[in-house]
C-alpha cells in the first residue's frame, strides 16, 4: 500500500481533506498516523492512526470513519500564547513625609501581557513528521525528494521509499528500500548508500491500485 503526501482523503460520507503528513516511528520504520487537513473552514489538521487507512486509489486515500470521527480526533496543530511579564510601578503603596515633601516607596507588580501566538505540532514522543518534499541525502549528497512510502498493509512498517519526481535520475520512479535509510529528521532522510548505488539499484513496477 501506497501512503501518498499531499493526496486528496475521502471519508465514508464524502471528500474530506488532503494529507499533509505522515508520522513514523524512525526506531521500527513504521507509519503510525497520517495528518489529514480538512477542506472546510478552519482547516484544522488532525492526527489520524494509521489503522483508519483503507485503501489508496488514484492519489486518493480513503479512511473508514466520516467526517464526524474526524473532527473527534487530535488536532495536529495546537495554538500556544507567549506572555511576558513587565514590571508596573504601583504609587499606591508606602509613603512617607521627609523635607516636607511627600515621598513614595513603590512597590513593583508583574504585569503579564500576551505578546504574540505559536502554533506547535504535536507529534508524539519519539516520533517524526515527514512531508511530501522531505529532502533524500546520500552519503555523497543530495540526490531528491520523498514523494510516498509504501507500507506493509498489515503491519504498517515501511518497506520503500519513494522519489517519483525532482530528484537525479530523470522521470523514472527511484524505489529505496528501507534498509537504505541510515537515519532521518524532520527535514532530511540520510541514506547509507551512495549515488552510484542507489542507480544500481533493481528496478520494479509499483502495484498502484490506478497504475
Amino acid at each position: 500500500m501506497e501512503i501518498p503526501i499531499n493526496a486528496q482523503v475521502e471519508c465514508t460520507d464524502g471528500i474530506c481533506g488532503r494529507s499533509e503528513f505522515v508520522l513514523i516511528n524512525p526506531v521500527i520504520k513504521k507509519v503510525t498516523h497520517l495528518v489529514v487537513k480538512e477542506d472546510a473552514a478552519p482547516n484544522t489538521e488532525y492526527i489520524v492512526p494509521i489503522e483508519f487507512v483503507t485503501k489508496t486509489i488514484a492519489d486518493t486515500i480513503q479512511l473508514r470513519c466520516n467526517k464526524a470521527d474526524l473532527k473527534k480526533m487530535k488536532p495536529f496543530m495546537k495554538k500556544e500564547f507567549i506572555e511576558e511579564n513587565a514590571p508596573r510601578d504601583n504609587l499606591g503603596g508606602y509613603g512617607m513625609y521627609g523635607m516636607g515633601t511627600l515621598y513614595y516607596y513603590p512597590y513593583i507588580v508583574l504585569d503579564t501581557k500576551v505578546i504574540e501566538s505559536v502554533n506547535t505540532q504535536q507529534i508524539p514522543l519519539g516520533e517524526l513528521a515527514l512531508h511530501r518534499g522531505t529532502r533524500v541525502e546520500a552519503s555523497d549528497g543530495d540526490v531528491g525528494k520523498v514523494d510516498e512510502f509504501v507500507v506493509d498493509a498489515k503491519t504498517s512498517h515501511i518497506t520503500h521509499l519513494v522519489m517519483r519526481e525532482g530528484h537525479l535520475w530523470g522521470k523514472k520512479d527511484v524505489i529505496l528500500p528501507v534498509s537504505a535509510i541510515s537515519k532521518s529528521s524532520a527535514e532530511i532522510v540520510y541514506l547509507n548508500l551512495d549515488k552510484h548505488q542507489i542507480e544500481a539499484l533493481p528496478t520494479f513496477p509499483l502495484q498502484r491500485d490506478w497504475s
